[in-house]
């Protein structure tokens, strides 16, 4: 007998689709967010030979590493991207940047078809690492969108589990 994959709505057994999500900095949700990179982690293998028994090789966990994250925004007029960089480095020099604000918790939600709020992770001290203002421009590209990139660097993340899965109606 397979268990159910959702335990509100027991009859359900597709996933969640990868296109309905939303980042949530300074609590409002960042306009025209096109795609984000995975949240991955990774644990370092320490290996090591106990001095009884030479040809036997253990492997324990390390430290944890956090992989970056990028989020890329269509262009629109919502400054969230720049005005965040600029909490890092400013071009009016290191009087300018802000070191209470520069890092932040931000909030990922992914959704359900009908937009409720499904899964919902918050990352920890995240801060800017590489910012991209404008794309690379094309007179021939007339169907091309433009798109700012941010990438984060982070303390790490976890799951909401105050966030349950929503009814389907």
């Amino acid at each position: 007998m397979v268990a159910p994959t959702f335990a509100v709505n027991a009859h359900r057994f597709d996933p969640y689709r990868a296109f309905k999500f939303q980042c949530v900095i300074d609590g409002q949700v960042v306009a025209g967010l096109q795609k984000m990179g995975a949240l991955k982690k990774t644990v370092e293998q320490v290996k090591w030979r106990a001095a009884g028994d030479p040809s036997f090789q253990r492997i324990m966990p390390g430290g944890t590493s956090y992989e970056a994250i990028t989020l890329e925004q269509g262009l629109t007029h919502d400054p969230v991207f720049e005005d965040w960089a600029n909490l890092v480095n400013n071009i009016q020099g290191d009087a300018a940047m802000s070191l209470l604000n520069f890092r932040k918790d931000i909030i990922i939600n992914v959704l359900n078809l009908q937009g409720q709020v499904a899964i919902s992770y918050k990352l920890f001290r995240a801060w800017v690492s590489e910012y991209q203002a404008l794309p690379e421009f094309d007179a021939n590209s007339m169907n091309a969108v433009g798109i700012q990139t941010l990438t984060l660097q982070h303390e790490g993340w976890e799951r909401d589990t105050a966030v349950s899965e929503p009814s389907e109606f």
